[in-house]
This record gives structure tokens, sequence and C-alpha cells, in this order.
């Protein structure tokens, strides 16, 4: 795996940073990276998933670029292939198919919905509004309550 250069893709790769912190992953470095590859060959799992809408979510991600964070042992890496379509291989011994697809499925939720907030938050800011409440529900919704004032 090449290093990777978060700077090159700031917007996405902040999303999947906060995400990933927010369900207990951290960032892993590139020797991890390539630890973990050399365990998926020596019989862990290994899940791929496509994110859906991924165009919209990895626009800024480079062609042939990956992020991978780790928990528990279970290793995520965003990428986006030479085609432009991004995925996410999810690896980890010990864990089940269906472990690894959940949770590779709530850390691409969690991705996306970060990368909107983002957005959506910058968006604001740009037209003026302030955010006077932000409520995070249960269900990990986010509500927010905005206001501008006119001059």
């Amino acid at each position: 795996m090449t290093p990777v250069v978060i700077a090159a893709w700031p917007a996405f790769s902040a999303a999947v940073v906060a995400a990933a912190a927010s369900l207990g992953y951290q960032l892993a470095s590139e020797t991890i990276n390539l630890n973990k590859s050399s365990k998926a060959e020596n019989g862990s799992r290994n899940v791929q998933l496509e994110i859906e809408n991924s165009e919209v979510v990895t626009g800024q991600l480079g062609r042939d670029q990956r992020i991978a964070v780790t928990k528990d042992g279970v290793t995520i890496t965003f990428s986006r292939d030479a085609r432009g379509k991004a995925s996410l291989c999810v690896t980890g011994e010990g864990h089940s198919k269906e472990e690894l697809e959940a949770a590779g499925r709530e850390l691409s939720q969690a991705v996306v919905q970060q990368y909107v907030y983002q957005k959506l938050t910058d968006e604001m800011r740009a037209r003026g509004f302030n955010v006077i409440e932000e409520e995070t529900n249960a269900d990990r919704s986010i509500r927010l309550k905005v206001r501008h004032w006119e001059n």
C-alpha cells in the first residue's frame, strides 16, 4: 500500500477520520496496513463492499488512493480504483463474514453522514447561517436548528 496523503483529499479523509473516531476506530499507519494485508493472506476473512452513491462522497479521493482505519482486529480500507469506483475492504481474523459486513456498513454509513454534515455546515456558514442548536439522537440522526439574520 502506498502512503496515504490525507491533504490531497481533505473532505473525504476528514469524514472518514471523524466517523471512524466516533465509532472507536483509529487511523492505521502504512506499517499496520502492510501487516494486516499479510495476515489477510494467512487466513483472516476479507469482505469487499461497495459504497452507495460513492461518486458523491469520494469525488475528492484520488484514483488508486486508500485510507485505512482499525479497531479490535478489524481493518477497514476505503479506496477508489483507477475507474473511479469506490469501495471498502473489511479484514479481520476471528470474525464472521456477517460481523465484517456489519462493521463495514456501519462505518460507511457514518462516513457518508459525516461527509454530508460537513458539506452542509460549510454551505450554511458560507450563506450567513448560524447553527443555534444541534442534537444527535439515539439513532445517530442529527438535527440542526439554524438562524439567518438579514441586515
